[in-house]
């Protein structure tokens, strides 16, 4: 019994060592690119919004969903970004992610051609590489909270990408704990992403942004 109480103490140890590590290792990667304000951010061609569901499992609109879509708005209004890539979720023909944020964006003023849909972006780092492979951009900024532009940022980063992130609105409560609680795990799963190489599931053909 004393040994397997060493064991799991040893155990114990090593998981928060390495939530501990990739914690600081993203934060270090991410320091200093983040913006909260529009005056502050600079110019990009290309924002490229991070895909969330729309609702959540109670049928109320999730604020994150929200937020990212009114910090899309803004920077575009503010002429930060000529172009928005919404990139999420289109798994299944009941679930789609990147269509729910154009129809938002288009009625928030920002005009159906300026905007593009990447429908593979299943994971973060999924819709950061196809930013570069398949609409060639290598310089963009990332829309979506700061702790999720964080990893995105160090995933860019990774992939000589030059990438700066424009905050949405964060949220609080129960919901927002439990996403910050995940995002620990999440920068776990990145750095062992980034150390064995993983690739998007799908890359594809190449699109084309204009000038």
């Amino acid at each position: 019994m004393r040994k397997l109480l060493k064991f799991g103490l040893k155990i114990g140890i090593l998981i928060v060592a390495v939530i501990f590590i990739s914690n600081v290792y993203v934060e270090q990667k991410a320091k200093g690119k983040t913006y909260n304000s529009v005056n502050d951010i600079p110019y990009n061609k290309v924002g490229l919004v991070l895909g969330t569901s729309k609702y959540v499992a109670s049928g109320r609109v999730n604020l994150f969903y929200q937020f990212r879509v009114n910090a899309a708005i803004e920077l575009y209004k503010a002429g930060k970004v000529k172009y928005i890539i919404v990139s999420g979720d289109n798994g299944t023909k009941n679930y789609d992610e990147p269509t729910a944020f154009k129809e938002d964006l288009i009625k928030g003023g920002i005009p159906a051609e300026n905007i593009y849909l990447d429908y593979a972006g299943f994971r973060t780092l999924d819709s950061v590489v196809r930013c570069k492979e398949i609409f060639g951009q290598e310089s963009v900024t990332i829309i979506s909270q700061q702790f999720h532009n964080k990893r995105a940022i160090t995933i860019a980063n990774a992939k000589n990408i030059d990438a700066i992130g424009y905050n949405a609105r964060d949220v609080g409560g129960n919901s927002g704990t439990k996403v910050k609680i995940r995002e620990l795990l999440a920068r776990v799963k990145l750095s062992l992403d980034l150390l064995f190489h993983k690739q998007p599931k799908f890359l594809g053909e190449k699109v084309i942004i204009p000038d």
